[in-house]
């Protein structure tokens, strides 16, 4: 009788199941077929003959569809299941991908992109509950970071492997590839034994309608503003490159994400020990300098610097402001400060995709990078403002 008791209680410990292992795969090869279609895309719109405000509607209207999906997914992991959930999403996904080759006009491309949003909306927001559904609670923390790390990875090679690909090979066969990433990630997850989940009534009246956790809201705002500067640089910074002929671009890419994973060794042992101020703070001073360079962006040098700085800043203040979301909120509201953040997150990169095209087609590319420097001011003086008010409120409570 005691040793199977020493088993079974070892066994919830590990973290490397054949099922996580599935979903951090799963994760990867959905992540790395959009990634691929990030910065191809604007080129391919440019190739259909769409202009720069064009690229910025069909780059944007993307996040918004994925972001009203959200609400409907988050209730549908409780009443249909994860399987269900997951499953549709990839479905879609890999449908909308794979038409990309079949496009042949901007309309159509646009109501694809809808479709994708709403493949896109379901599956990332399934995937991390299904990630959270098989760890062991007790080791949530390193799991979800070995999970987050399957997609950073998709990040540091995605982006150059697409725009290195378009080079020698055509759109069309472009998006075939970048949709087999999907069904890839389709197959894995068929295989994934998945948790078993009771309706409740209750959360299927509530959760249609109940989209905001009200304590993670400042958090979030925050990151809007700085989400707002990855709209620029996802859509903008190919066209903004090939306009000044400066090469490699590929490799924007790739040290951006090595620089992002190297931030997130040391952030959040930061911000556990001495809080968010110490990281939000030089993490935006990195983002405002790195938009400053790719406003200037004379050579590949400053581009791969400019690469670097966005990688530390963004890599250590997003983390951060997820923490500072999720720790606020009440134990049974922590999934809704999530959603909370994310959905925030997607406004700011659709919001600065299609203010972007607009600037660009009134002015130039390098007002973009201008731009999205002033938003990263503007997170920084509204933290700032925060601050001061928690500050304020802390001494008169004292002096109560």
């Amino acid at each position: 009788m005691d040793a199977p008791q020493a088993v079974t209680k070892k066994q919830p410990e590990k973290i490397w199941t054949r099922d996580f292992v599935l979903i951090c795969l799963a994760n990867f090869f959905i992540f790395l077929g959009f990634q691929m279609t990030l910065p191809t895309l604007p080129l391919f719109v440019k190739e259909l003959g769409g202009s720069d405000q064009l690229v910025g509607i069909i780059v944007g209207i993307f996040t918004f569809s994925a972001l009203l999906m959200r609400p409907y997914a988050g209730h549908a992991l409780e009443s249909k299941g994860r399987r269900f959930v997951y499953m549709f999403g990839l479905a879609v996904f890999v449908i909308s991908v794979g038409s990309f080759a079949f496009v042949t006009s901007i309309v159509f491309l646009l109501l694809i992109r809808i479709l994708q949003g709403i493949g896109w909306g379901f599956s990332t927001t399934a995937t991390g509950t299904i990630a959270t559904d098989i760890i062991p609670e007790k080791r949530r923390g390193e799991g979800m970071g070995y999970f987050g790390l399957s997609g950073n990875i998709a990040l540091a090679f995605g982006p150059s492997l697409g725009l290195t690909l378009v080079d020698v090979i055509t759109f069309p066969q472009l998006f075939l590839i970048c949709a087999s990433g999907g069904l890839v990630a389709f197959i894995l997850s068929s295989r994934i034994r998945y948790k078993q989940v009771e309706e409740s009534k209750d959360k299927t009246v509530t959760m249609k309608f109940d989209i905001f956790e009200k304590t993670a809201i400042q958090p979030a705002l925050l990151l809007f503003f700085i989400t707002f500067t990855f709209g620029g640089i996802a859509t903008f910074l190919p066209l903004h490159a090939a306009e000044k002929s400066i090469a490699g671009i590929e490799s924007y890419f790739l040290v951006y994400a090595v620089f992002l994973m190297i931030s997130r060794t040391f952030a959040g042992k930061i911000y556990d020990q001495k809080g968010h101020i110490y990281v939000f703070l030089p993490g935006t001073v990195f983002i405002f300098g790195a938009m400053l360079l790719l406003a200037w962006l004379p050579n590949t040098f400053v581009m791969l610097i400019a690469a670097g700085m966005y990688g530390l800043g963004f890599g250590s203040v997003q983390p951060a402001l997820q923490a500072w979301a999720v720790e606020k909120a009440p134990g049974n509201r922590k999934g809704m400060a999530n959603a909370t953040f994310f959905s925030f997150f997607d406004l700011g990169v659709g919001l600065g995709a299609i203010i972007f095209g607009q600037i660009a087609s009134v002015f130039n590319y390098a007002v973009i990078y201008l731009t999205a420097g002033g938003s990263v001011l503007l997170s920084v003086l509204l933290y700032l403002y925060l601050l001061f008010m928690a500050i304020r409120r802390s001494k008169q409570s004292h002096n109560i």
